[in-house]
């Protein structure tokens, strides 16, 4: 899309948090199923390769948390502003012209 068409839309705003935010929630999941792996191991060396991917995962899920709340996209200790954010978020989705056939 047109940069400036995305600018006039709020595309452009809305594409950076859906992408931030389902950046989250995936690196959320991959910490969950790393964490599930882990307790399944028979052997020290897989076991051993899959706590270090752990610790990776959590240390991404970490560096996106920040970015997402330094960029006011994400409120985990206030449920009220981050409601409003998700509001806000939806009432843009809902404003996006979508093309005719």
């Amino acid at each position: 899309m047109n940069p400036v068409l995305e600018y006039m839309t709020g595309m452009n705003k809305l594409t950076d948090d859906v992408i931030a935010m389902d950046f989250l929630v995936t690196a959320k999941s991959g910490v969950r199923n790393l964490a599930m792996a882990v307790t399944e191991c028979v052997t020290p060396e897989i076991k051993g390769v899959l706590e270090r991917q752990l610790e990776q995962a959590i240390d991404t899920h970490e560096k996106i948390t920040k970015y997402a709340i330094a960029k006011g996209l994400y409120h985990p200790f206030s449920v009220h502003e981050q409601f409003r954010v998700d509001l806000q978020q939806i009432q843009t989705a809902q404003s996006i012209p979508f093309p005719t056939p």
